[in-house]
């Protein structure tokens, strides 16, 4: 991976293809979330940009780092790259920086797919709480299998291990990013209809079709989202769960494609 600077922070970044440009925002937990798509056929034709956020894999540090200035990072990767416009893809709280870029820089934003956004207005279920005290008691690898049992349901490891080998382990290695920041960060950051009026950039809600079966509160967010952005597009991905673009890489990246067709940077 290449790397650039910004903010005092070194990111490691990736781009292959050529074409309109498409950032992928990986969320929380995982730095390699959308590894599986870099290479997608469905995808020809776009120039695809993925990157470490601060604080994950071999990106530096992340110690408070807000959402705003996750967002300014994603800006200033574009700029470092001349890309004047683009797409976004953000995946559960790194759909909420998109967000952010958008509402900052949005001349910038073409369009934003929101995949399973973080979207705090409704709470989350129990175990994250179980999830943080056992970070806070020092157990690393458990706190991070409960979050993923939480919110990608109890055969998430054997679909990890198996796209992403090796997955599991950076995420042990980056939880203090996650627990000590970035769901601070997440529960600091100001988001409601108001704020989700100012965001006009089509937009592509996704849910998995068996989230639901894991946590309800994918469906309820995913219901309040479309509620609250004045362009929004529903797109259901059938059979995956949270992990998504993990499980299905092939049936994400159509449904992708499909609405990037729809809203070309310049139409």
């Amino acid at each position: 991976m290449q790397r650039f600077t910004t903010d005092g922070v070194e990111l490691e970044y990736e781009v292959r293809g050529d074409g309109e440009p498409v950032v992928l925002i990986h969320a929380g937990v995982v730095a390699d979330f959308f590894a599986p798509l870099m290479d997608r056929s469905e995808l020809d034709g776009y120039r695809l940009v993925r990157y470490h956020r601060a604080g994950y894999a071999g990106s530096g540090p992340g110690n408070g780092v807000d959402i705003g200035r996750h967002a300014a990072h994603c800006q200033a990767l574009l700029r470092h790259l001349g890309i004047e416009r683009a797409h976004l893809v953000g995946h559960s709280s790194s759909a909420n920086m998109a967000i952010q870029v958008a509402l900052d820089h949005p001349a910038t934003v073409r369009s934003l797919s929101l995949l399973e956004m973080a979207l705090l207005a409704v709470p989350s279920a129990p175990f994250a709480a179980e999830a943080i005290g056992q970070y806070r008691s020092g157990d690393r690898p458990t706190a991070v299998d409960t979050w993923m049992r939480g919110v990608c349901g109890p055969e998430y490891r054997e679909v990890l291990d198996d796209a992403l080998p090796g997955a599991f382990d950076q995420a042990v290695a980056d939880a203090d990013t996650f627990f000590a920041g970035e769901l601070p960060a997440l529960r600091a950051w100001p988001f409601g209809a108001e704020e989700a009026a100012r965001v006009i950039q089509p937009a592509l809600v996704v849910l998995g079709g068996r989230s639901n079966e894991v946590n309800i509160t994918f469906a309820q967010r995913n219901e309040l989202l479309l509620s609250w952005l004045p362009n929004a597009e529903p797109f259901v991905l059938k059979d995956a769960t949270h992990l998504l673009q993990v499980q299905d890489p092939a049936g994400m990246a159509r449904g992708l494609a499909a609405f990037l067709a729809r809203h070309p940077v310049q139409p």
